[in-house]
C-alpha cells in the first residue's frame, strides 16, 4: 500500500482548536453547534471553511488556513473565534476551552449529525460516547515523507513538555480526578490512540496502515489518533497531545514550541544527523507523569532513570530554541511558555478558583470563559 505524502513548505503551520459551548445560566456544556454553524456558513457552501462540527453537538472546532508564522495563526483563529462567540452570544451561550468540562456528565451530550460519527459510535460504543474531551492540534509542515517518521519519533521525547504545559482537565463529571490531564487518559481508551508506534521509516508506516485497513480496524489514516502522527494529505507532522488550551496566548506558546522543534529536527536531518528516539518505557512513564502532575511533574531524562522538574526542562528548552524562534518570527510567543509556567498551568488555576469558592465548580467555568476572552492571567507572583 502506497500512501503519498504531500510535502509542505518548511515549518508551515496550522492549528485546530476545539471549543466548548456553555449555557451562561447553568454553566453546563450544551448543544448548539448545528445552529451556530448553519448561521455562520456562507451562502453556497456546505460548511464554514474554518468552523466545523466535532463529535459532540456542544463543540465547535475552529481551524486556521496554512500559515507561515505563529502570529498569523493566532490572528486567523481570532477572526473565526469572534464569529463563533457572536453567534453563540445571540443564543445565550458562552464559549470556552479546557481539556474537560468541570461537571457536565458525558451521558447528557448529543452526538453531531454526521455519518462518520454515527459509524464511530456504532463500532466503539461507550469508548466513543464518553469522549467529552477537548484538545488543540498543531500541524507543522515537513518537506518530504522520508523526514516524517524520524520527526514523529523525535517529538515523542517532548510529549511530557506539551502535556504539562496544556494540562487543563483536572475535573471529570464533577469530581476532582487528582490528575492534571484526565483527558489524556480518557482518550487512550481509543484503540489507535496514545503514543505513536516507533516505526523505522515511511515504508513501515505504509505497511502498518495497510494491515489496519485490510483487517477492518480503521478506514483511513484519519482514524489513527496518535498523540503525534504524520498527516499525509497535509504534508505535516500533527501534535495531538495537548489538552484544550484556554486562550490564544497559550495557543501561541504551544504552536511556537512545536514549530521550533520541527524546524530544528528538519535542519538536523538535512545535515545527515540521526534524530534521537526515547526508549518506549521512558515515553510512557513521562506521559503518565505529565498527566498526573502537570507542571509539577519530574520527568525521566535518560535510560538510567535520572529525573528533573519539567519546569526546568521547559526553561532550558526555551533557551535552546530561541535562535530558531527568532528566525521563524515567533520569539515572543515562545517566551509565553515561561508565562504559562509562572501561572502554574490551567489545571492549577482551575483548582485555585474552586478552592476559593468552597469547592464550587461553576466559578471555574466562569474563570475559563474569562480566560478565553481576556487571555492568559498574570502569575500571582508578578
Amino acid at each position: 500500500m502506497q500512501i503519498p505524502f504531500h510535502a509542505s513548505e518548511r515549518s508551515s503551520l496550522g492549528v485546530e482548536w476545539e471549543l466548548q459551548l456553555i449555557d451562561r445560566e447553568t454553566r453546563a456544556l450544551t448543544a448548539g453547534a448545528t445552529e451556530i454553524l448553519a448561521e455562520l456558513t456562507p451562502e453556497g457552501l456546505d460548511e464554514h471553511p474554518k468552523a466545523k462540527h466535532e463529535l459532540l453537538q456542544s463543540t465547535v472546532e475552529i481551524i486556521t488556513g496554512i500559515c507561515t508564522t505563529v502570529a498569523e495563526a493566532k490572528a486567523d483563529l481570532a477572526a473565526t473565534l469572534a464569529e463563533v462567540v457572536q453567534a453563540a452570544d445571540r443564543r445565550g451561550l458562552g464559549v470556552m476551552c479546557a481539556g474537560s468540562h468541570p461537571f457536565t456528565p458525558w451521558e447528557s451530550q448529543q452526538i453531531s449529525p454526521k455519518e462518520r460519527y454515527a459509524e464511530l459510535v456504532e463500532r466503539m460504543q461507550w469508548v466513543v460516547r464518553r469522549m467529552q474531551i477537548f484538545g488543540v492540534h498543531v500541524h507543522v509542515g515537513v518537506r518530504g515523507q522520508e523526514k516524517a517518521i524520524p520527526v514523529v519519533n523525535a517529538l515523542t521525547a517532548y510529549v511530557p513538555h506539551f502535556l504539562a504545559l496544556s494540562a487543563s482537565s483536572p475535573y471529570w463529571d464533577g469530581i476532582d480526578t487528582g490528575l492534571s490531564s484526565s483527558r489524556a487518559l480518557v482518550f487512550e481508551g481509543m484503540p489507535t490512540a496514545g503514543l505513536p508506534h516507533q516505526l523505522s521509516d515511511w515504508s513501515e508506516f505504509e505497511q502498518y496502515m495497510a494491515t489496519l485497513i485490510a483487517s477492518g480496524s480503521v478506514q483511513s489514516v484519519r482514524e489513527v489518533w496518535w498523540d503525534i502522527r504524520p498527516h499525509p494529505d497535509f504534508g505535516t507532522v500533527e501534535l495531538r497531545i495537548c489538552d484544550g488550551l484556554t486562550n490564544l496566548d497559550e495557543i501561541g506558546a504551544v504552536a511556537a514550541l512545536a514549530q521550533c522543534l520541527v524546524e530544528t529536527f528538519d535542519r538536523a536531518l538535512d545535515r545527515g544527523e540521526t534524530l534521537p528516539v526515547p526508549a518506549g518505557w521512558v515515553a510512557r512513564e513521562n506521559k503518565w507523569r505529565a498527566s498526573r502532575y502537570g507542571l509539577d511533574a519530574a520527568i525521566v531524562v535518560d535510560d538510567a532513570g535520572t529525573v528533573r522538574p519539567v519546569r526546568e526542562a521547559l526553561d532550558e528548552l526555551v533557551d535552546e530554541l530561541l535562535p530558531v524562534a527568532r528566525e521563524l518570527g515567533c520569539a515572543a510567543e515562545l517566551a509565553d511558555v515561561r508565562r504559562i509556567v509562572a501561572t502554574g498551568g490551567s489545571a492549577a488555576r482551575q483548582r485555585a478558583v474552586a478552592a476559593a469558592h468552597g469547592g464550587a465548580l461553576e466559578p471555574v467555568v466562569d474563570s475559563l470563559l474569562a480566560e478565553l476572552r481576556d487571555g492568559l492571567p498574570r502569575a500571582t507572583q508578578e
